[in-house]
């Protein structure tokens, strides 16, 4: 049902605000990147801090959003999901003890977690306790919550004095993570520990590799964002595309988040598309590549990797709302009212989105 509601989204949702999503979460290709302004997330609920908390994670602010998680807390102890969250930002500020607090206050609240034990693990191998964390990650390890699961528990083998078992974990990390430079120095180190000194030497070898291409690819992102600020698409092209490696969906969702935050998104779409296909639950893809087939107007194409982002992260309030605006742009009035309600509850003071709310509401009604 269109009726006559002007499809107008410029006119109605701050779409300039709704930037790319940073691959904050690479674990093989740590590298800034440039950013758009963020969807600014304002009211005083639960979900509302919740939504702002998730979204400065995103950004890696975690101070402001242990903030936000903090206050989520004392509108709602009991609620799980802010705890796990607020634990987690106090473990990236390496507030461990209080850390560990928080993760043994969700296991009360919610039960048993591989989520919580393997940051237990993670905070007991910090804190040398190596007997435990052994036990918390060997626990979770054949069904990984995360993929650097076995790198942590080769760590913890090794520094408990159990090489074997240790070298036999690295090697699965190797498998799991064959771009991490980090597990490539720890399974040399095993090896040589073990008198393997041709594997050792291959290992030491793929380590110097990839830690040159890792500060190469730092050095490529400057050159690319700097080139697509100053200079011509054309002439930013050459240097952008020196990051774009088609086995590697984190370099292909930066490399596309860099093109889209220049405004250059028909350069974003290949890499993007690229990336989903490697990484089907990478949240920062999809999001980025809904944000692209938006801002290019083909609505129908950014329903499907939007549905995939929200279903992904929930509580971001940016792949919300514009999945919001976008079925409100397709003329699917039942559907965006849903989803705009959603958005309207995590950010309850956007005007914006209240506005189109109003309309909607009234438009069921006739």
């Amino acid at each position: 049902m269109t009726g006559d509601v002007t499809r107008n989204v410029a006119a109605l949702f701050p779409i300039i605000a709704l930037g790319f999503a940073g691959a904050a979460g690479m674990s093989q290709a740590q590298v800034p990147s440039a950013r758009v302004p963020s969807v600014q997330v304002e009211g005083s609920g639960t979900e509302a801090h919740f939504s702002r908390g998730v979204q400065l994670m995103q950004e890696q602010m975690f101070e402001a959003a242990a903030g936000e998680f903090e206050q989520a807390l004392s509108v709602n102890a009991a609620d799980p999901k802010a705890r796990f969250e607020f634990a987690v930002c106090l473990l990236s500020l390496g507030r461990n003890d209080e850390a560990r607090k928080q993760f043994e206050q969700v296991q009360k609240l919610a039960g048993e977690s591989r989520y919580v034990t393997y940051y237990l693990g993670r905070l007991d191998l910090l804190a040398n306790d190596y007997a435990s964390a052994i036990k918390r990650l060997g626990s979770v390890a054949e069904d990984p919550p995360f993929p650097d699961t076995a790198f942590h528990l080769g760590v913890a083998y090794i520094s408990s004095g159990d090489v074997a078992a240790g070298t036999k974990w690295l090697e699965r990390a190797a498998k799991l993570l064959p771009r991490d430079y980090r597990v490539h120095y720890r399974l040399a180190r095993a090896y040589s520990s073990g008198r393997r000194e041709q594997e050792a030497a291959r290992e030491y070898d793929l380590y110097t590799r990839l830690r040159d291409e890792h500060k190469n690819t730092e050095k490529d992102v400057r050159d690319c964002a700097s080139g697509l600020r100053t200079e011509p698409l054309a002439a930013a092209r050459e240097a952008c595309h020196r990051i774009y490696d088609p086995n590697d969906a984190d370099k292909l969702t930066l490399l596309g988040q860099l093109f889209g935050d220049a405004g250059a998104f028909a350069e974003a779409l290949d890499p993007l598309k690229r990336a989903v296909q490697l990484d089907a639950n990478s949240f920062e893809a999809w999001h980025n590549l809904g944000v692209t087939y938006f801002r290019l107007n083909r609505y129908k194409e950014a329903r499907g990797p939007l549905e995939k982002a929200v279903a992904l992260r929930p509580e971001f309030y940016g792949s919300v709302v514009l999945l919001g605006a976008t079925l409100y742009m397709l003329g699917d009035d039942e559907a965006a009212l849903l989803v705009l309600e959603r958005a309207h509850r995590l950010n309850p003071a956007d005007a914006q989105t209240a506005a189109v709310l109003e309309k909607l509401r009234g438009r069921k009604k006739e």
